[in-house]
């Protein structure tokens, strides 16, 4: 049976790291979790996952914020899909999920930013009906 649920418990949490890895590789266990608690306290970050047969299969971190630019916005910090998912429609059901809490949390915007190089998720994104509305412009400072 196919859910989606908002990651609440640290057990959550690391079910949804092995899927959350393959979209960011540099992260590891323990600093994730202390990471993700510490983006819930000061921004309102939450996670949310799609399961199917007991096993996690996409995940979505997300949060609620009020920009001058664009109002209350639902931002899109992370979404995959694990690899051997993709194409079954979880991305889809767990995109759509986003959509419509941002809906019924009155957001006047969703927003999400995709790495230059992620082709096949430029082609999801547009096949969504999203636009591309920005060039993000990024400088490390480390």
């Amino acid at each position: 049976m196919v859910s989606i649920a908002v990651a609440e418990t640290t057990s959550d949490l690391e079910r949804c790291f092995p899927v959350m890895l393959e979209l960011r590789p540099h992260l590891d266990a323990v600093p994730f979790l202390a990471q993700v608690q510490r983006q819930r306290r000061e921004h309102g970050y939450r996670l949310v996952y799609i399961e199917d047969g007991g096993e996690v299969r996409a995940v979505a971190g997300f949060r609620i914020a009020e920009f001058l630019a664009w109002g209350k916005t639902l931002y899109v910090d992370d979404l995959v899909t694990r690899a051997v998912d993709r194409s079954q429609g979880y991305g889809d059901r767990l995109f759509d999920w986003l959509v419509e809490h941002a809906r019924a949390q009155g957001c006047d915007q969703f927003h999400l930013d995709s790495g230059v190089q992620r082709f096949g998720a430029h082609r999801f994104y547009l096949r969504k009906r999203m636009d591309i509305a920005a060039h993000h412009f990024a400088m490390k400072l480390a």
